[in-house]
């Protein structure tokens, strides 16, 4: 078994700090036990991060994880992936969808979310820069995703918690109405950033969003109720869509908001919330006191991959508007790794 003998310090970049000292430690103690081989991610961390990412996985096709983890991990990231959910191919949540018409699958509890996490921190595997989470489906998984959180900060106290509050879209909950008072009650207040679409920001919130001043008066009242970056990623407003973003960097100052005006695509993708937040965590890492660059760089990612996905379908002489598609997301790492800035941060003044 090789260690490599490393100075104690700091490694520091984009916004986190990470221990050497720590991570040494941690292989140590994996060392002593007789077969363990030391944990690379823990005794060589990356300059971005380590990310537990729990979400929804399919076994066709790209949401939840299989939408998020990918891009993490091109853009330089360790995830580890917790699936709430095993299922054939996506659910089809629009009621309009012309989907798959059924599917098959395993759903994950509370409980044995709460073995994994034991499984974990048994063999001092739980170390992580950030948690995402996306979509969840009950109040008793939603209160172990929290008491995740607070297990997670009693290791690494400066953890950043990335929520994509899935809740519904286009007037329609995909999920219990129950969860909508837990998210805003108990999950919103502990996370770091969130990135509610239009109709998620209205349940959170209770406010109507009609328009840009609705948007960033809605960012606000997230902001009072705990994280320091908002972004809601798309806002309706005379036909086009609108993504507001806002970072309040310190307590007592107004935050920081931002709109990017997107074309709309005439088709209808499945797994691009999941993308999107998975990139915002990846850019907003990278620049962590520029959310606007930040989400510049994920909107011109999520564009691309798009207007492949849908060039590729009409090339396979199929309508794109007859049904959801599949993003083209292996198509596309170039644009995610490398992305061309196509769509500007307008600053509000």
């Amino acid at each position: 078994m090789l260690l490599r003998s490393l100075k104690l310090g700091t490694s520091s970049h984009s916004g986190i700090s990470i221990s050497r000292e720590t991570h040494i430690f941690r292989s140590r103690s994996l060392r002593n036990s007789e077969m363990a081989p030391p944990l690379l991610s823990l005794a060589l961390p990356s300059e971005t991060g380590r990310v537990l990412s729990i979400q929804s996985h399919t076994v066709q096709g790209y949401v939840g994880n299989k939408s998020a983890v990918f891009p993490l991990q091109l853009l330089g990231y360790d995830v580890d992936p917790i699936n709430s959910v095993q299922f054939s191919n996506h659910t089809a949540y629009l009621k309009n969808d012309a989907g798959y018409p059924s599917f098959k699958g395993q759903v994950l509890n509370g409980q044995q979310l709460w073995e994994l996490i034991e499984g974990l921190e048994a063999n001092n595997l739980l170390y992580y820069t950030h948690l995402l989470t996306g979509y969840i489906g009950s109040v008793s998984f939603l209160n172990t995703i929290l008491e995740v959180v607070n297990k997670l900060r009693s290791i690494n106290p400066k953890l950043i918690y990335v929520c994509d509050p899935v809740l519904g879209d286009e007037g329609k909950l995909y999920v219990p109405p129950e969860l909508v008072s837990v998210y805003r009650e108990k999950v919103v207040p502990v996370a770091s950033m969130l990135t509610p679409n239009q109709f998620e920001a209205e349940q959170l919130t209770g406010f109507r969003i009609g328009s840009e001043r609705d948007g960033r008066e809605a960012c606000n009242i997230l902001h009072a109720a705990g994280p320091s970056k908002v972004v809601i990623t798309s806002i309706v407003i005379d036909g086009s869509l609108h993504l507001i973003g806002s970072h309040k960097k310190e307590k007592d100052q107004s935050p920081e908001q931002f709109k990017i005006v997107i074309p709309k695509i005439p088709a209808y993708f499945t797994g691009t919330g999941d993308l999107m937040t998975s990139l915002l965590l990846g850019w907003s890492n990278k620049y962590p006191d520029n959310l606007d660059k930040a989400a510049e760089l994920a909107v011109s990612s999520l564009q691309a991959l798009l207007q492949r996905t849908l060039n590729d379908y009409r090339s396979a002489g199929y309508d794109p508007q007859s049904s959801s598609l599949e993003i083209r997301l292996i198509q596309s790492q170039d644009n995610i790794r490398n992305p061309q800035v196509a769509f500007k941060a307008e600053k509000f003044n």
